[in-house]
C-alpha cells in the first residue's frame, strides 16, 4: 500500500516530496500531480523500475513512457539533433503541456522500452512535480491509470487504480485534466502532432511564426 501525503499542508508537502524522492531512488513507483493529469513515475535510469511502471499500468514495452524533467537545459543531456524550431517551442511552451519526441543520446544508460532511438520529454508546469524532479533527476512518468481506463485527475482515482503498486502518493488536489499534453514529433524536418492535447496546431504555429516552419498537416503524414 502507498503512503499518501497532502501537499496543501506545508509539513506533509516536505515530508511527502522527500519520501517520494527516496522511493524513486530505491526503484519504487510514486504518484504525483502534474499540470494535466496525475502521473505514475519511476527513475528513468532504472530499467527494473521502468518495467515495474509498465506492469502497473498493464502496458507493454511497445508503449514506452515519456520522461519528465525539471529544467529546459536537461533536454540537451537526453537528446541529440534538436532542431532550432523545437527549441523555439521549448522556450515558449516549457514548462507546460507539451511533450517533444526527439532523438535520444546514444550514450544514455537506460531502457524505457521499444523507443527506436527516440525519447518523449516534457517539463510540467507544476510546482510540486518540479520540486520532486529537481531532487530525483529525469523520471519516466505515464498517466496514473490502468491502460484503457480514464487518466486520474485526482488522488482518489489514482489510488484506486494504482495504490497497491506505488510506494508514495502525493495528493495535490484536482488537476486541470482530463486533457493530456500535446505530443509533437521533432525527429523530422517539420513538427508533427502525434497526439493533440491541451495545445492545438494553431497555438504551435503561432509560436513558430518567424521560424519558417509550420506544423505538418495530416496529409503530410
Amino acid at each position: 500500500m502507498s503512503t499518501r501525503y497532502d501537499l496543501s499542508d506545508p509539513e506533509q508537502r516536505e515530508a511527502g516530496i522527500a519520501a517520494a524522492g527516496r522511493a524513486v531512488q530505491r526503484g519504487r513507483l510514486v504518484v504525483l500531480p502534474t499540470d494535466t493529469v496525475y502521473g505514475v513515475g519511476a527513475d528513468a535510469f532504472d530499467p527494473e523500475a521502468v518495467q515495474r511502471l509498465l506492469e502497473a499500468k498493464g502496458r507493454g514495452r511497445h508503449m514506452p513512457p515519456p520522461v519528465l524533467v525539471s529544467a529546459r537545459t536537461t533536454l540537451d543531456a537526453l537528446a541529440v539533433g534538436v532542431p532550432d524550431w523545437a527549441r523555439t517551442l521549448v522556450e515558449e511552451l516549457w514548462p507546460g503541456p507539451l511533450t517533444l519526441v526527439v532523438r535520444q543520446q546514444s550514450s544514455l544508460q537506460w531502457d524505457l522500452g521499444e523507443t527506436r532511438g527516440t525519447v518523449a520529454v516534457r517539463m510540467p508546469d507544476h510546482e510540486d512535480a518540479l520540486e520532486l524532479l529537481s531532487r530525483t533527476g529525469p523520471m519516466a512518468v505515464s498517466s496514473a491509470n490502468r491502460t484503457g481506463l480514464p487518466a486520474a485527475t485526482d488522488a482518489d482515482s489514482a489510488e484506486s487504480m494504482l495504490g497497491e503498486q506505488v510506494r508514495v502518493l502525493l495528493d495535490g488536489g484536482p488537476t486541470p485534466g482530463p486533457v493530456p499534453s500535446t505530443i509533437v514529433d521533432c525527429t523530422g524536418e517539420r513538427p508533427r502532432i502525434l497526439r493533440e492535447g491541451v495545445l492545438g496546431a494553431d497555438r504551435l504555429d503561432e509560436v513558430l511564426a518567424g521560424t519558417g516552419v509550420q506544423v505538418a498537416a495530416d496529409e503530410d503524414d
